[in-house]
């Protein structure tokens, strides 16, 4: 697993399909074919990895666009996710067959040999089409900075969240005025809260969903609370493993109470702890991609970022973003097409919101359609407090990084292994990676971390 989109579909599948199947159907065919027919003096080909529910909003998006600007064809195809499509990706880039638009994960950027499989942005024509620097969290514009050129053009964040049942707190004493989970400020009133909610749950539910199994999500709550505790990787330059096992056996210990003190049951680790959810379980950490599954579902819920029990918000977020594949002859109408293009998704992102994503482009969040939008609305504070894994080769949303430690952190939280013992084989793990080679431009890791 590891993969928001398939998470998905899994658990649209777990949940008896709320959805109208045909809503789906769209994402794998694009409307491609109509790009080749239509009578435009420019066509861009857009290579996406968005199924399911984002594949559809996709489609409006583009669908959108092209009746706006009906000079341009777009040519949309959705390859397969994950390592497939970031192969498929550069190997198109190498041999000058490149697309003349692609999405990346901000995270995958750095080690995607930036200047070799990927052109820069021209910030002068995105400004044209209304997309400028300003407009975006300044955090996450810079991840996307590599040797002070900006490769990728975000379209959103995804994080994880802590989505609760209202109804289920309510009866616990554990909603605000506001109708929204009570503050949680340290892990002690974070355990009280549990405590609490357990006693107004029916028998035979789970207090909490924590996909426990799971190397991925795993993975990405060591991230959040291990960045809330102040955390670091490694030094400026990316030469010297600087991982904390002290904080990090911290985090691995609060992960692992939440079994030993009966909140969460490894029996329903994750796609059951979905479930669970919708039957009456009063809390699930998920992705904010579970959005819609939970809203068609009908449930009497919100949802807000990972509870900061360290002291300092933070909650695990990875970015969707619009990158240029290289092209050798890259320029003219094409090139200037393809920004328009990206900037007009990245400027009408609200339909884009729709399926839980926040919206890179700023001004979509002060809107007040976008406010009106719950639970969206509720964890938008998000993008001001991202974790994101550390700006290094072997990072990035189905990188070898979560490869190589997810597995340690699940083996921790799922008690096969002691939270003091995983925390050193963390700092190991971290170690090695750093010595390994790029193999998408032969430098060492410190070389290309240096050069970011």
């Amino acid at each position: 697993m590891g993969r928001p989109d398939l998470n998905r579909r899994q658990l649209l599948g777990g949940l008896g399909g709320l959805f109208v199947a045909s809503n789906f159907g769209f994402a794998a065919l694009g409307t491609g074919a109509d790009a080749l027919a239509a009578d435009a003096d420019t066509r861009v080909r857009y290579w996406n990895l968005f199924s399911g529910g984002d594949g559809y909003n996709m489609i409006a998006m583009l669908d959108a666009f092209r009746k706006a600007n009906p000079d341009i064809a777009v040519k949309d195809s959705t390859l397969q996710w994950g390592s497939p499509f970031y192969t498929k990706l550069a190997m198109a880039a190498a041999g000058n067959r490149a697309p003349d638009l692609g999405v990346m994960h901000v995270g995958r950027v750095t080690g995607f040999s930036p200047g070799r499989f990927l052109d820069p942005w021209d910030v002068e024509l995105l400004a044209k089409y209304g997309v400028r620097e300003a407009d975006f969290n300044p955090a996450l514009w810079k991840r996307a900075v590599i040797d002070g050129k900006l490769y990728a053009l975000p379209l959103d964040i995804h994080v994880q969240l802590c989505f609760y049942r209202k109804d289920v707190l309510k009866k616990a004493g554990l909603l605000g005025d506001d109708g929204r989970i009570v503050p949680v400020t340290s892990a002690d009133e974070w355990f009280d809260v549990l405590k609490e909610a357990k006693k107004a749950t029916k028998k035979g539910l789970q207090t909490i969903g924590l996909w426990a199994n799971d190397q991925n999500f795993q993975w990405w709550f060591f991230v959040a609370f291990y960045t809330q505790l102040g955390g670091t990787w490694f030094n400026a330059a990316n030469t010297e493993v600087t991982f904390d096992t002290g904080k990090a056996t911290q985090v691995l210990e609060f992960l692992r109470r939440h079994i030993t003190d009966g909140y969460s049951n490894p029996g329903f680790a994750g796609l059951a702890g979905a479930e669970q959810f919708v039957n009456g379980s009063p809390f699930v950490w998920e992705g904010n991609w579970s959005v819609p599954v939970y809203s068609g579902a009908k449930v009497d819920y919100g949802a807000t970022p990972l509870p900061p029990v360290f002291g300092k918000p933070a909650t695990h977020a990875e970015s969707h973003a619009f990158v240029l594949p290289h092209q050798s002859d890259r320029g003219g109408a094409t090139n200037e097409a393809a920004h328009r293009l990206a900037a007009y998704v990245v400027r009408h992102a609200q339909q884009w919101a729709a399926g839980g994503h926040i919206p890179a482009y700023t001004p979509t969040l002060s809107t007040a359609a976008y406010k009106e939008l719950n639970p969206q609305s509720e964890y938008v504070s998000a993008m001001d407090h991202q974790a994101t894994e550390p700006k290094v080769w072997f990072a990035g949303s189905t990188g070898i990084l979560a490869q190589r430690v997810g597995p340690i952190v699940a083996a921790s939280t799922m008690g096969s292994a002691k939270p003091e013992t995983a925390a050193r084989r963390m700092k190991g793990a971290l170690t090695q990676l750093l010595a390994m080679k790029n193999p998408m431009d032969g430098r060492t890791a410190a070389e290309g971390g240096a050069a970011a």
